[in-house]
């Protein structure tokens, strides 16, 4: 069965250049290794952050691939959990995570450690290198 993540922004970032240590990860997504879980507000926040950071034609491209991409699962309804206080704006990744019944968040964010101590709804995050030994370890 293949895993379901939801990816942290920050993430998605280092991970999407060829020439970044971590596009390993953005291969395994196209490649289909693992179904990613995303919702509008998650959608829209990439694009946010990708125009940022690289020009519009490179954003959108990368937003259609994602868009497009069969092993993307879009979440449209969900509970709004509230469990991160510290920066509320993280929420939306655990929203989905919960409504997906995702395998875990992968971030590199402080703020979702505070996740380890909540019970219910019990979701799981793992940083870049984690995620690749679970990925590796569901290969073999």
């Amino acid at each position: 069965m293949i895993p379901k993540l939801v990816i942290d922004t920050n993430v998605l970032l280092v991970c999407i250049s060829e020439r970044a240590e971590n596009h390993w990860l953005f291969e395994a997504f196209i490649d289909e290794v693992f179904t990613l879980c995303v919702t509008t507000e998650i959608l829209n926040e990439y694009a946010e952050i990708l125009e940022k950071q690289m020009n519009l034609q490179t954003s959108e491209n990368i937003l259609n691939l994602i868009s497009n991409a069969p092993n993307v699962m879009f979440i449209g309804k969900y509970l709004r959990w509230g469990l991160i206080s510290v920066d509320q704006d993280d929420n939306k990744f655990v929203d989905c995570a919960v409504a997906s019944n995702a395998k875990c968040i992968v971030t590199h964010d402080k703020h979702y450690k505070v996740l380890k101590t909540v019970e219910f709804p019990k979701v799981d995050i793992m940083n870049i290198e984690e995620c690749k030994k679970f990925l590796l370890g569901i290969q073999n």
